[in-house]
């Protein structure tokens, strides 16, 4: 698995944005790639800080790509898919969550690094039929908010970032999540002060 990784980390840096792409896409959907995506787009910004923004974007589209893959296979397979790919009380867990806190159970899991679970969101969404737009609108803003801060970290802090990232990981996406969750709620109240209905509920 540890040649694969180094394997397709080489061919991401190598191509740049479409490799960014495609690894992100596969974290997302078939294989699990734990924290290669952040560590590529530092990598990348490095050498490239104007083209911040575009690696960022690149990583985020990829990313809801391969999101994109997992819900539909939710939609399709429905319980037996979810069932064969995680344990039983891993999916009362997220179901109980999901019914909790509705799209939150997807925006915060995109955000958070490994071992937050995340997949498991997806395929549930799918099972839940949440609304495309609603499902793809919270997983783009959320991976596009994580990956703008790896992104500002690269250009601020240069190679340091990889040190800064490896050390205060956790802490950063959970500060990330803070405000992701803040921002949120924000447009939530801003909606409902409209009349316009929740997007919070799936």
């Amino acid at each position: 698995m540890t040649r694969i990784v180094n394997w397709v980390q080489g061919f991401a840096l190598a191509i740049g944005g479409p490799g960014l792409f495609l690894v992100a896409f596969l974290d997302s959907s078939f294989l699990s790639l734990p924290e290669i995506n952040d560590l590529l787009v530092v990598l990348l910004v490095v050498q490239h800080k104007e083209l911040m923004l575009y690696y960022a974007a690149m990583a985020t589209l990829g990313s809801v790509a391969g999101c994109l893959v997992l819900y539909w296979f939710g939609r399709r397979g429905g319980e037996v898919l979810v069932g064969k790919r995680f344990g039983g009380e891993a999916i009362e867990r997220a179901r109980r969550l999901s019914k909790r806190y509705g799209i939150f159970a997807v925006g915060i899991p995109a955000i958070l690094p490994p071992p937050a679970p995340f997949k498991i969101f997806i395929l549930l969404a799918g099972v839940a039929a949440v609304p495309v737009w609603q499902f793809v609108t919270t997983v783009a803003v959320a991976r596009g908010f994580r990956y703008l801060v790896v992104g500002a970290l690269a250009v601020r802090y240069g190679d340091d970032a990889i040190a800064f990232i490896e050390a205060n990981g956790r802490l950063v996406a959970f500060v990330i999540a803070a405000l992701f969750v803040v921002g949120l709620l924000s447009y939530l109240l801003w909606r409902r002060r409209r009349g316009a209905p929740s997007t919070a509920e799936l």
